[in-house]
């Protein structure tokens, strides 16, 4: 069995892009599931649906677990008490580990780290998985640490020193971008036309997918 665990970001994204449609045909060529942790649905529906303004969204996102095509994690046999403790522990091993002077600087949210803890708990399990996340922050974490480091760094206009285990090192992680160059490869697009997959692409870096230019013209040419 393979897992696809969504992050906030790239729900969100699909939703302001009007390509939510897409989860139920890539669920169908991913011959998996697809899970969202209690911390990430409070972010996307129970927290928003309360707001005129993102009620839609909110609806729309609902309709997806109504219909399971977005399961929760209990769907695979990882209570929420497993989740809550794995997401404690990674939560303050990421905020402990960049340092301004005499400062801790807390860099993720609890929806992300709930992503990585279901990631974590199945991987004991040997199960395939990987995290769609679009927030760049936990990915360089995990991928290239360093990197976050001077990243923070410029961000903050002062020296950030990072003290980092390996506690980050084996996750994996796809963005909206990648989901919709899948969708577009598959014929999964509802809009057709030479310029659709440049356009499709874009729309995932304006609304919150942090891939670069440089990255978005690699995927053109693939």
């Amino acid at each position: 069995m393979k897992i696809l665990i969504f992050d906030s970001g790239p729900l969100i994204n699909l939703s302001m892009n009007g390509l939510l449609y897409i989860l139920e045909a890539l669920k169908k060529e991913f011959n998996g599931k697809f899970i969202i942790t209690e911390q990430v649905k409070y972010e996307v529906i129970d927290r928003p649906i309360k707001v005129p303004k993102f009620e839609l969204g909110a609806l729309q996102i609902k309709e997806l677990i109504s219909s399971n095509i977005l399961e929760l994690p209990s769907s695979i046999g990882i209570g929420s008490d497993i989740i809550k403790k794995e997401t404690q522990f990674l939560m303050k091993k990421a905020n402990t580990c960049m340092m301004a002077g005499d400062k801790q600087i807390n860099i993720v949210s609890e929806a992300e780290i709930s992503c990585l803890a279901v990631s974590a708990e199945l991987a004991k399990r040997n199960v395939e998985n990987i995290i769609a996340i679009d927030e760049r922050t936990t990915r360089i974490l995990t991928e290239n640490p360093k990197d976050l480091e001077r990243l923070m760094s410029n961000k903050l206009h002062m020296r950030v020193n990072l003290n980092y285990d390996a506690t980050f090192k084996n996750f994996k992680f796809i963005r909206s971008t990648e989901l919709v160059y899948v969708a577009f490869k598959k014929g999964i697009l509802k809009v057709k036309g030479p310029k659709v997959l440049e356009a499709a692409l874009y729309a995932t870096k304006f609304k919150g997918s942090s891939v670069s230019f440089e990255e978005i013209a690699i995927l053109k040419k693939l």
